[in-house]
């Protein structure tokens, strides 16, 4: 199934894309949660109801696509854990070995911008990048898991665009600050359950086209640490929670490594897609204070 979160004048509603259609799960489900990470914590059992709501669906559940104002898929991650330089080609265009450890830098629910939405630009920084990733959501609590059942753990995928904003990550050797400016996470268009797309999402081709330029273009499968192998790193450490969000690392082509820098500007439009989760596409603005 494939999820979005929208907005309606009733506040944030939680539907399901059917074709061109999206079903309003408030209409036919009304006790069903409108937020991602509490139909993610219902388990099982939440996507059983949602598929007796689907089945129920009539016309007054349905609306066109192009009539909705989309939502990040949540803004209610606990935990929005990223990796850099998984790619090795992209370690190398950036000077960087390839790592024998992921480089993991956090980001905040502040920084997630919808499908469509604008990503701006900040007022401090020309040096605005793009950087195409996948999401993978994590679907229940886990600790100390194995690699061989890591994926059991993931509740689906999707896509993100980490604009980065290059002078300030350099700041400082932790990164996370030029990572973390207000409306430059592109996130969505659909959180997609796991059973649609190949296990821990290998295979896929991944680009980043800016107005039309195909500037990335990689696949999935040159991930140096998948999706498995990441959760099991990860939980010998820490507790992955019911809506913790992976982003999982951008391959070579990004802004700062060509000469000169192409950096992302006011009427730029970047579109970031993954095949069979989505195209994420989002028009870039200036901040205005």
């Amino acid at each position: 199934m494939r999820f979005i979160t929208f907005k309606h004048k009733d506040g944030q509603k939680l539907g399901v894309r059917d074709g061109d259609d999206l079903i309003d799960l408030s209409r036919v489900s009304p006790d069903l949660p409108t937020e991602l990470v509490d139909m993610i914590r219902l388990g099982p059992s939440g996507l059983d109801q949602v598929r007796t709501a689907i089945a129920k669906a009539d016309r007054s559940a349905r609306m066109a696509l192009s009539d909705i104002t989309y939502l990040p898929p949540t803004t209610r991650a606990g935990k929005i854990i990223c990796l850099g330089l998984n790619y090795a080609d992209h370690a190398a265009e950036g000077g960087h070995q390839k790592p024998e450890y992921p480089s993991f830098f956090m980001r905040g629910n502040s920084t997630l911008v919808a499908h469509e939405a604008p990503i701006l630009r900040p007022v401090v920084s020309e040096q605005l990048d793009y950087e195409a990733e996948m999401v993978a959501i994590i679907g229940k609590t886990a600790r100390h898991v194995s690699e061989a059942d890591a994926l059991d753990y993931v509740w689906g995928y999707s896509v993100f665009n980490e604009a980065s904003i290059r002078n300030y990550q350099r700041k400082t050797a932790q990164w996370t600050i030029g990572k973390n400016f207000d409306n430059t996470g592109g996130f969505g268009p659909e959180a997609v359950t796991a059973d649609e797309i190949s296990p821990g999402g290998k295979g896929l081709r991944i680009q980043t086209r800016l107005n039309g330029e195909i500037l990335q273009d990689a696949n999935t499968s040159d991930m140096l640490f998948d999706v498995a192998e990441t959760i099991r790193l990860l939980t010998e450490c820490l507790t992955l929670e019911p809506g913790d969000i992976l982003v999982m690392g951008t391959p070579s082509g990004v802004g700062h490594a060509r000469k000169p820098p192409l950096w992302m500007k006011a009427g730029d439009v970047c579109e970031v897609e993954i095949e069979t989760i989505g195209l994420l596409r989002n028009p870039i603005e200036d901040e205005r204070l």
